[in-house]
């Protein structure tokens, strides 16, 4: 039974395996989605169970139409990449911050990174099941990660892939990848297709895409060829839609246009129309509003403009009015079961998953718990085969539109959405004859609202981006240490013994593995902070010789200096007294391709060279292409290499 198995997590895959022999992955309807739902197929089969089916779940009405399964029965259900949790999954594994509706019996692996695939195959797993470089692609795509690698639009919408002699095999395998996380989509809603794809293919993205090609050919599907026709008819129609404008770099943008042509839709379309906007705030007929930055523009203005604090603000307008008005439980259960998947063997929306969304802020009219057990009970069955009786019953159960609503939104600084719009204005059963409403006459209550949010959305956006830029200044850069230090790094009075002693006490934003004698760096760490204190990114300064405790790679360079020297190569040529080592020069993801990375580095070269350091030093992997090109225009030269690091140096 499920409840002997407590608390097991994916570490106790043996005491899991003696009760199951068999088991059913239920995964994210996207990149990350298939190839974490193969990567645990294979870390399964690897412990002796076997994979038998798969299905796709995707948030909104698809998550309560899946098919029922029992975790007492012989087939273990599985949940992967996906934050919505349900009693019956035996593992759930997610990457995202949250995670809501997982029960205590479940053993789970959340971990927050740039996808889920990541960590089942480079952590769950004792040996990597995806490649690294494939791990790093869908990575970038999960997390839209584009500026920093170069990626622009017209790569990610590309549905043609042709080996280039004249680039480099990662840049093909970066187009590859795309590529195939382009078909991917593109297909996504054929029946079985992407359940096709986790049952027979192999854990890389060249296989995924060699099956897809044959999928393709076998089920008659559009070809490739004829899906780039259809989009570039899709592209050209959307610079001229009627729903679609440009104000102040925001494009602000209501519906997908006609997406009914195979590969016509892409949601990276008016970034490509529009390359020198610096966000999109579009809205959905379902009750959907969505906000993000561009992410292939490497300038955009962002600094200072928080879109998840945006979305809350916006919210904030209609608080007291939305806290007033409230939602049945007969109404979510109807909406919620309303899509067109639904069945007789679908899971439903049941009480449980209704306290896990909305846990203690739901009302009930003074009903004990005996009825409780009544309308628990009543909500195991679908919504079209309750009675009036139970339907009334549903109906004392209620939740304000307020709390609807945050439990439904979310998002961060860089993308954000509000949802649960869709349930306002609805009565507490589904209207009939004369009352419904005529999409082609009016919008329903919930779409005018959406409106009206989106409309919010974009006033306070423009008015932080002008605030933003009115309050931005570029020179805004400091060294965190502690207070006493602080003061003494903007005032320039740095001595060579204050970098390499006091730094000791620095606050650091990780903590250094032990190596050598050394619990932690004995550096400084310089912050970029943007006007309102916000880390941008950060980079260390150590002393030379000590840096050859905390890199390791340093005195292996060394020891080998005949072998890998490039330049430079004389004994003893870099020391204590005339050289800094950078170390861990970290730039976060919501800000990178903005300049950050140079910015410290230039901070750092002005550090070394007023406390009268003639050279500067860094080790850097051979395929960070970002890093490279950054650091080669900053005039480094190449001191030694052995081909897969190599060391650097600049002369002050």
């Amino acid at each position: 039974m499920k409840k002997l198995i407590k608390e097991s997590g994916i570490r106790d895959i043996n005491n899991i395996a003696k009760r199951y022999k068999k088991a059913k992955i239920y995964f994210h309807q996207d990149l990350d989605g298939v190839t974490t739902a193969l990567a645990m197929k294979y870390y399964l089969e690897q412990h002796g169970i076997n994979v038998v089916d798969a299905e796709v779940i995707q948030y909104g009405e698809k998550e309560f139409a899946i098919k029922k399964m029992d975790a007492n029965g012989d087939v273990m259900p599985i949940l992967v990449d996906f934050a919505h949790g349900r009693g019956m999954f035996v593992i759930h594994t997610d990457h995202h911050d949250t995670q809501a509706g997982v029960e205590k019996d479940t053993a789970t692996s959340f971990k927050s990174s740039r996808s889920n695939v990541e960590t089942i195959s480079q952590s769950v797993s004792p040996k990597e099941i995806f490649p690294s470089e494939d791990i790093m692609l869908i990575s970038t795509v999960d997390s839209a990660n584009y500026a920093v690698n170069d990626i622009t639009p017209e790569m990610v919408m590309n549905y043609l892939f042709k080996f280039d002699k004249d680039s480099s095999l990662k840049q093909n395998k970066i187009l590859m990848g795309l590529v195939t996380n382009k078909l991917l989509l593109a297909f996504k809603n054929k029946p079985d297709f992407l359940e096709t794809l986790v049952m027979e293919c192999k854990p890389s993205l060249l296989n995924i895409l060699l099956t897809i090609k044959r999928i393709i050919e076998e089920k008659g599907y559009a070809k490739p060829e004829d899906l780039v026709k259809n989009q570039e008819i899709y592209v050209q129609q959307m610079k001229s839609h009627p729903n679609v404008k440009v104000e102040d770099g925001i494009i602000v943008q209501y519906g997908g246009g006609n997406m009914m042509k195979p590969g016509s839709y892409d949601r990276y379309t008016p970034f490509k129309n529009n390359p020198d906007a610096d966000f999109i705030v579009i809205a959905w007929p379902l009750g959907l509003v969505q906000a993000s930055c561009n992410p292939f523009k490497k300038d955009r203005t962002l600094k200072g403009v928080n879109l998840g604090e945006i979305k809350d603000e916006v919210l904030s307008k209609w608080e007291s009015q939305l806290k007033n008005k409230y939602v049945t439980l007969s109404t979510i259960k109807w909406v919620s079961e309303s899509g067109k998947q639904f069945g007789e063997e679908s899971v439903g929306f049941t009480f449980k998953d209704f306290n896990a969304l909305y846990g203690k802020s739901y009302e009930n009219v003074e009903r004990g718990d005996e009825l409780l057990n009544i309308i628990e009970n009543a909500m195991l069955k679908p919504f079209t085969s309750l009675t009036e009786k139970e339907m009334e019953l549903l109906d004392d159960v209620q939740v304000n539109v307020w709390d609807l609503i945050q439990a439904n939104s979310g998002g961060h600084k860089c993308i954000t959405n509000i949802s649960g719009l869709n349930y306002i204005g609805r009565s507490t059963r589904p209207p009939k004859g004369k009352y419904k409403y005529n999409n082609e006459s009016e919008d329903s209550p919930y779409v005018k609202f959406t409106k009206m949010v989106q409309n919010e959305f974009v006033r306070v956006l423009r008015s932080k981006v002008n605030e933003s830029q009115e309050g931005l200044d570029e020179n805004y850069i400091k060294t965190n240490t502690t207070e006493l230090l602080r003061d003494r790094i903007s005032k320039k009075k740095v001595t060579k013994k204050f970098i390499i002693e006091d730094g000791k006490n620095v606050n650091k934003p990780f903590i250094y593995r032990k190596q050598g004698k050394h619990d932690n760096s004995p550096g400084l760490n310089i912050k970029y902070l943007t006007p309102k204190e916000e880390t941008t990114g950060y980079v260390n300064i150590l002393d030379y010789e000590n840096s050859k405790l905390i890199d390791s790679d340093i005195p292996r360079f060394e020891k080998n200096s005949d072998k890998f020297c490039k330049f430079n190569c004389k004994k003893d040529h870099f020391n204590t007294k005339n050289t800094l080592y950078l170390y861990d020069l970290r730039v976060l993801d919501e800000y990178q391709g903005n300049g950050y990375g140079k910015k410290l580095m230039n901070k750092c070269h002005q550090i070394s060279k007023d406390n009268g350091y003639k050279y500067v030093s860094l080790i850097a992997d051979c395929d960070n292409v970002p890093a490279q090109n950054l650091y080669k225009n900053l005039g480094y030269k190449l001191h030694q290499t052995d081909g897969k690091k190599d060391f650097y140096f600049k002369e002050l």
